[in-house]
């Protein structure tokens, strides 16, 4: 990974995604070593996926970058998340809901699919009051056609309405225009940028 091409890629999504969308660069294959480059890219706000990850990396790096949790959020991680990071953008629980100290976007399963992490839409009204919560995720299911991905994230935009929230974390590096196309507030960008 170099520097200067991770700068350049940055700088074309943050140019097609505009002023009010925070590009979140996922690190969960990002190693401790090479979590410098994206230091030295300028690269503002991180997401990491586990809580370990994010201790081990956040005690190298500090304050380097602007700290998110995207990853699957346990109650008895919510003690490292609430020291390190600034918004946890995949709350599920309420258990994790009640230790939360942060802001977070409550992260909604809209396929169904039970792989995946999220709240089903009907159960969001009892996370929304249990924490400080400022949006909504989703990850839609996994398709060639970044197109496909656009009717989750219209959904999505219309439950956070319905809602009166104001935050979408939507979109990763195969459909992050399609995201922002439907509103998304933050991107969760990571091969897009690191890939040689």
């Amino acid at each position: 990974m170099s520097p200067d091409r991770i700068r350049e890629r940055y700088a074309r999504i943050a140019e097609v995604a505009g002023p009010g969308v925070t590009i979140v660069a996922a690190t969960k294959y990002v190693s401790v070593a090479d979590l410098g480059v994206l230091a030295e890219a300028g690269i503002p706000v991180v997401g990491e996926n586990r809580a370990q990850d994010l201790e081990r990396k956040h005690a190298e790096y500090g304050d380097a970058f602007r700290w998110h949790f995207i990853g699957r959020l346990q109650s008895n991680k919510v003690k490292v998340v609430n020291r390190i990071c600034e918004l946890v953008h995949s709350l599920e629980s309420e258990s994790a809901a009640r230790k939360l100290t942060i802001p977070a976007l409550v992260e909604v399963n809209l396929s169904g699919e039970a792989s995946k992490g999220g709240v089903d839409p009907d159960d969001l009204s009892r996370l929304v009051e249990l924490a400080d919560v400022r949006g909504l995720m989703t990850m839609p299911p996994p398709a060639d056609d970044p197109e496909a991905s656009r009717p989750y994230f219209r959904r999505l935009r219309e439950l956070a309405e319905q809602h009166g929230l104001a935050e979408l974390s939507m979109g990763t590096s195969q459909d992050w225009e399609v995201a922002v196309q439907e509103g998304a507030t933050h991107v969760r960008i990571g091969s897009v940028l690191y890939r040689d």
